[in-house]
């Protein structure tokens, strides 16, 4: 992974052009000959963000027409159609290997967009995702259709659905110590925390650190439960956290680094049980289903299947041409997914890893971020803006829902029962939330019509 954070990486490659449509706006405000109209739009704002109720975007106003972000397109000096062909042409995508994009076109399968399995519900404005690394995008975590955890800026947010409310969970601005004693765990803490990567489950949560610091908070206590540093190394960027149970229910969680290591926690005695070390920094390590077989990626194009008890490598994944930054294995336990900077997310079968099941390919740039919902019946990947791919995996990935909107993506989840789908926008103005719904066909209920 590079070793940029969001603030200091290349300009053409954080793409925060959606501050164009801003500015636009901006001057179509200024130069708009109605002044009464540009006042009043301003004050409107104002007050919005003043109260925190910025304005958001139900399902009923997009079915009548309304952007689904909010965005005045009606008023801007380019139409959405415009808007998003120069976003295509001119996005650049980051790579480690030159022209990595192009020349994996030619093996990507064609899939039949036009899919509807989630459907948009509401765009929630006053609840700002934030990303810290442009190449890690793994900030926005669902517990179930209604509670949302992620970062907006130094704060660990909780957002209720529900209540279109939020609450702070943790604030690491300041100093972050932990609540309890456990050996190992550091006492000391620490202060101004840049948190790169994030990961809920249930009632627990571990935060990532830029210097590879670990936060472990479970959310039905007060306090910090847990503190510790992976490595003092510079290159001790924490990439990803997955947070699993072993079969006897004890609660552990891998943290990737950019140090070359995956390390695997044990949260029932808060202590450090394996520390694996690769020839190369991991960005993401994701662990079967049934806990035999742990998939690693990171910065070489070949990813890794290794034996999470040993580390040894057991089979290795050719077909990515650049740096992968995500993986995640289907519930059935045969077949998993990874995400590369060369625009194509591939799936694999455990079973012959000679070459990939299937290969799929992103408009703008890598694909950054997957799930698959806990059925098993989609899988949704994440670019760096922009799209997000939903796949129906029952019909061997052949059909898409192509989710289209503008802005940075901090992160991508779905309910644990399938039902929500929610997409962190990072950006100036019109950084959100968006949340969809899974749509159900009750052909039942035709018989009462």
């Amino acid at each position: 992974m590079s070793n940029y954070q969001q603030g200091d990486a290349p300009a053409e490659y954080v793409d925060d052009e959606m501050e164009d449509v801003g500015d636009d706006m901006d001057e179509e405000f200024r130069a708009d000959d109605d002044d009464d109209l540009a006042a009043s739009d301003s004050d409107v704002e104002e007050f919005d963000y003043s109260n925190n109720k910025i304005a958001d975007t139900s399902a009923e106003q997009a079915r009548k027409g309304k952007d689904i972000q909010g965005i005045p397109w009606d008023r801007l000096s380019i139409s959405r159609e415009k808007y998003r062909q120069t976003r295509l042409e001119q996005y650049k995508n980051y790579e480690n290997v030159p022209n990595s994009g192009e020349s994996s076109e030619k093996v990507c399968k064609v899939t039949q967009k036009g899919g509807k399995f989630y459907e948009f519900w509401r765009n929630s404005r006053s609840i700002k995702s934030t990303i810290l690394h442009f190449q890690l995008r793994n900030l926005v975590w669902a517990t179930s259709k209604h509670d949302v955890y992620l970062m907006s800026n130094f704060l660990l947010t909780h957002y209720s659905s529900l209540t279109s409310g939020k609450k702070e969970v943790l604030n690491v601005r300041g100093h972050v110590a932990p609540s309890e004693k456990h050996p190992g765990s550091l006492l000391e803490g620490f202060t101004q925390t840049q948190v790169s990567t994030l990961a809920v489950k249930d009632d627990f949560l571990v935060a990532g650190g830029f210097q590879g610091e670990l936060i472990c908070k479970h959310l039905d206590r007060p306090g910090v439960s847990f503190c510790s540093r992976t490595t003092y190394d510079d290159n001790a960027i924490t990439n990803a956290i997955e947070i699993y149970n072993k079969p006897s229910g004890a609660l552990h969680f891998t943290a990737s680094n950019n140090d070359c290591g995956v390390r695997d926690f044990d949260m029932e005695r808060y202590q450090l049980v394996k520390h694996f070390r690769f020839p190369w920094p991991v960005n993401h390590a994701s662990l079967s289903p049934n806990g035999k077989l742990l998939a690693i990626v990171g910065d070489n194009p070949e990813g890794l299947i290794v034996d999470p008890n040993t580390g040894k490598t057991l089979e290795t994944l050719s077909g990515h041409v650049d740096y992968s930054f995500a993986s995640a294995w289907h519930p059935d336990g045969f077949t998993f997914s990874t995400g590369n900077q060369d625009k194509t997310c591939r799936v694999w079968d455990i079973r012959n890893l000679s070459q990939s099941v299937a290969v799929l390919k992103g408009n703008l740039g890598a694909i950054r971020s997957i799930r698959y919902t806990s059925d098993g019946k989609y899988m949704a990947i994440a670019e760096p803006a922009d799209f997000v791919h939903v796949y129906d995996v029952s019909k061997g990935y052949e059909t898409e829902q192509e989710i289209d909107f503008f802005g940075e993506i901090s992160g991508i989840s779905f309910s644990p029962d399938t039902e929500a789908l929610f997409i962190g926008v990072w950006d100036r103005t019109y950084g959100s939330l968006l949340e969809y719904h899974r749509r159900r066909k009750y052909s039942y209920l035709d018989s009462f019509l």
